[in-house]
């Protein structure tokens, strides 16, 4: 199992050096977010290839679990890259290392973007991986039912809260206003909390299909990272300088899980 999560790993940081040399071609990184969820994708089906294909039930429920999350995740961003184009918070970042530490453009968006991005996306869909390489084929117990259960309600979450978030934004009159509707009332971030519980479902099903628990750093970084590190916090901060009324969104809306609104 290590070699071949090994060269999953090498087939990651492969396609990785592909977009990097396409993003130097436009001057732009903003689609990584697309590939970290296409990535994903990625990662499991090589590891599905290197084992002859999913042998079983639990085998299978991995593939098409990371297949709908990832593909509907990269989809949805991807095609926001195309119609919004580039991403401030990147043109930041990269802004940031350019001029304050003189890096070229190359430079920057591998070290800013893909050669890092490359390896996360790896650790944490490494439940997945294992799970697919180390499926034998036996029956998908219950609790690994519920973990697929517990996946699909993640996937459906998110799916829905950014459906929700784009009918809002394409409507002139929410110009400026802050999205409080249908699941943004119970949590400040319907898409990571669907993510976060998409991942730790899909970590359930690889237990089950034979993943070993060291796995689990896959679905604990992923939450580190929304709650504490690139997801959640950073974007509260641009929010907070940028959108009056967010500061009132806080005070009577759940930071990350979904809980009933306070009242004002």
């Amino acid at each position: 199992m290590l070699i071949n999560l090994g060269i999953t790993l090498a087939a990651v940081v492969g396609l990785m050096v592909l977009c990097w040399r396409y993003s130097v071609s436009i001057r732009d990184v903003s689609f990584i977010d697309a590939i970290w969820a296409y990535g994903m994708v990625f990662a499991v089906t090589v590891a599905a290839i290197l084992n002859g294909g999913p042998a079983g039930p639990a085998g299978w429920a991995l593939i098409v679990l990371v297949g709908l999350w990832g593909l509907r995740l990269g989809t949805h961003l991807i095609t926001r890259w195309r119609r919004l184009g580039r991403d401030p918070r990147y043109e930041k970042i990269l802004g940031h290392a350019i001029e304050k530490q003189g890096m070229s453009f190359a430079k920057a968006a591998w070290f800013r973007a893909f050669g890092m991005q490359g390896p996360l996306l790896w650790g944490v869909s490494l439940p997945a991986q294992a799970g697919v390489l180390a499926d034998g084929g036996a029956p998908l117990p219950l609790w690994g039912v519920a973990g697929a259960a517990i996946a699909l309600f993640g996937i459906a979450f998110e799916s829905i809260g950014d459906a929700q978030l784009e009918a809002f934004r394409a409507d002139p009159a929410s110009k400026g206003q802050v999205m409080d509707k249908g699941l943004w009332r119970y949590t400040r971030h319907p898409n990571y909390f669907g993510d976060f519980t998409a991942w730790w479902g899909i970590f359930i099903v690889g237990i089950a299909a034979g993943a070993p628990w060291w796995t689990v750093m896959g679905p604990l970084f992923l939450s580190f990272t929304l709650t504490r590190w690139s997801g959640a916090p950073m974007l509260e901060r641009s929010l907070k300088r940028h959108r009056p009324g967010y500061e009132d969104y806080i005070r009577r809306t759940s930071g990350f899980f979904p809980l009933p609104p306070k009242k004002d």
